[in-house]
């Protein structure tokens, strides 16, 4: 009777080992999540800025975009144009994060309560084992 409690404390250390190690990598995952999120907002808010300051133009205004080391001069329907898109682009990556670290919260949640559920075996078994 005592090795098989024995090897089912084992069994059930090496159980709660392995759900550690994956709750670990889901709490790195978020945080990953959280800093591309972060990165993202930023990106936006820039944005919107550009977007407000674009506005304030008048039509035969000269605009110019940067690329690379060199200033080209761009129309400004098309610059105007450029950076909703790229607002669109961003929220909807921001979006698609957001459901990301949803699920990926839930699942840390669910790893939790596993642990929490193993833990309380182990100390049964162990409790049972120092009564015997």
């Amino acid at each position: 009777m005592a090795s098989s409690s024995s090897s089912a404390l084992r069994e059930l250390q090496h159980e709660l080992e392995a759900k550690a190690s994956d709750l670990n990598k889901l709490q790195k995952d978020i945080a990953k999540n959280h800093q591309v999120r972060k990165k993202y907002t930023i990106q936006l808010g820039e944005n919107e800025l550009v977007l407000k300051e674009l506005d304030l133009l008048n039509e035969n205004a000269n605009v110019f975009k940067l690329m690379g080391p060199i200033l080209v001069k761009q129309d400004l329907a098309e610059a105007n144009a450029n950076v909703r898109k790229r607002i669109e682009y961003i929220s909807a990556e921001l979006k698609r994060l957001d459901g990301t670290l949803q699920d990926l919260e839930e699942k840390q949640n669910s790893k939790k309560d596993a642990i929490l559920k193993l833990q309380q075996r182990i100390q049964a078994l162990q409790a049972g084992k120092a009564k015997a």
